[in-house]
């Protein structure tokens, strides 16, 4: 008896929510969480209301690395989870099942912050306006930053404490938001339809651009680089409607340039082929091993775009890499794609925890049985 009841403990897991009844990989992945977890919905809201509690709402997906991070440090700890549950209504939505909620809150933390990603971690009245937003946070105060334990009860304090100022503040923030996003641009008369973007929009956007180009190594801004396949596009298509025009043939000089190194870089894996989702440092070099559906999709766009401008084989090189790969790793055997490829894996077939990056990176005891003696011993 002793054995049977061990060998049920060790099948049935200790926890169980409502995430359960999901049909989400990354929702049923917090569906055995201590924290007690709602989907996005009305049972939720409701709950919130009644009871007069603040919203912990935690959006991300499900090959999301600092997602899984986060999990394990802060979703999966005891002291943790009765915080959350006992002063919260805390609330787990997957962004590719409800892209409109994400999009929504991530606006309000890129505001607040001037960044953002995920997991997005954002507090909201019961009314569900936001009043304070994040991405990840450590579970324990460390280097000059709060952890998450700490900012959990940093707003079970003001929450009791400074309700209608809090109150008051989120409503004022969500209404200078949704002014702010509000997209007023002169329309060009000059085009039939007249839903068009005049000059005046492509002309600040083209300078935004320039503004934030980094002419070394290609792309916009610094570390963190991201591909931003659909700048490259833009600036394609600015080039397109005046060819002749200097500055726009800058601005075609800029994708192209970018596309090369990144292409060079380790953000394109030479080996499995396709691309990361973004490289951790300015020169494309070091990559975070997450690959996504929407990437290879649209790089695909914009090295072919690259091609049919410059009939250089390399760009028309990538295109056919990035289909391989695409084909091969995120296709579906009964139809479809998956929608990413997650950044954890397995360093051997026998290890049982997963390591970001593990099954992308060499030993040293592979480099040496690969190469040369002398080499790999340099």
């Amino acid at each position: 008896k002793m054995a049977a009841s061990a060998e049920a403990d060790v099948r049935s897991p200790k926890h169980t929510n409502r995430l359960v009844d999901s049909k989400s990989p990354y929702l049923l992945q917090h569906a055995h969480n201590p924290v007690d977890w709602y989907p996005w919905g009305e049972e939720a809201f409701e709950k919130a209301q009644k009871e007069d509690k603040l919203i912990f709402l935690s959006v991300g997906y499900s090959t999301c690395h600092w997602c899984h991070v986060m999990e394990r440090e802060s979703f999966e700890n005891e002291d943790i989870a009765k915080i959350m549950n006992e002063h919260f209504v805390n609330i787990k939505v997957d962004r590719e099942e409800r892209p409109d909620v994400d999009k929504v809150y991530m606006t309000f933390v890129q505001a607040c912050s001037g960044s953002g990603g995920w997991p997005m971690s954002v507090f909201l009245k019961p009314d569900l306006k936001p009043v304070s937003g994040g991405t990840y946070y450590p579970p324990e105060d460390k280097y000059g930053r709060r952890g998450f334990k700490s900012e959990l009860l940093k707003w079970v304090k003001e929450w009791k404490t400074n309700k209608a100022q809090w109150s008051k503040l989120g409503d004022s923030v969500t209404e200078v938001i949704r002014n702010a996003t509000v997209f007023e641009v002169p329309m060009s008369e000059n085009l039939i339809s007249g839903l068009v973007p005049g000059a005046e929009c492509w002309q600040l956007c083209m300078e935004q651009l320039s503004d934030h180009y980094e002419p070394t190594y290609g792309g916009f801004g610094l570390a963190p680089k991201f591909p931003q396949p659909g700048n490259l596009v833009f600036l394609f298509h600015a080039y397109a409607r005046n060819p002749t025009d200097k500055k726009c043939s800058s601005l075609k000089d800029m994708g192209l340039h970018t596309l090369k190194m990144m292409a060079r870089g380790g953000i394109h894996d030479h080996i499995a082929q396709g691309f990361a989702r973004y490289s951790t440092d300015m020169k494309w070099h070091v990559p975070h091993f997450e690959k996504m559906l929407y990437d290879q999709a649209q790089l695909a766009v914009v090295y072919s775009t690259a091609y049919l401008i410059t009939q250089d084989p390399l760009y028309q090189d990538v295109v056919k890499d990035i289909l391989t790969y695409v084909g091969r790793d995120l296709s579906h055997k009964e139809g479809g794609f998956y929608s990413a490829e997650d950044a954890d894996s397995l360093p051997t077939t026998k290890c049982k925890e997963k390591r970001e990056g593990a099954f992308c990176v060499w030993t040293n005891q592979e480099i040496c049985e690969l190469l040369d003696r002398s080499v790999g011993a340099n």
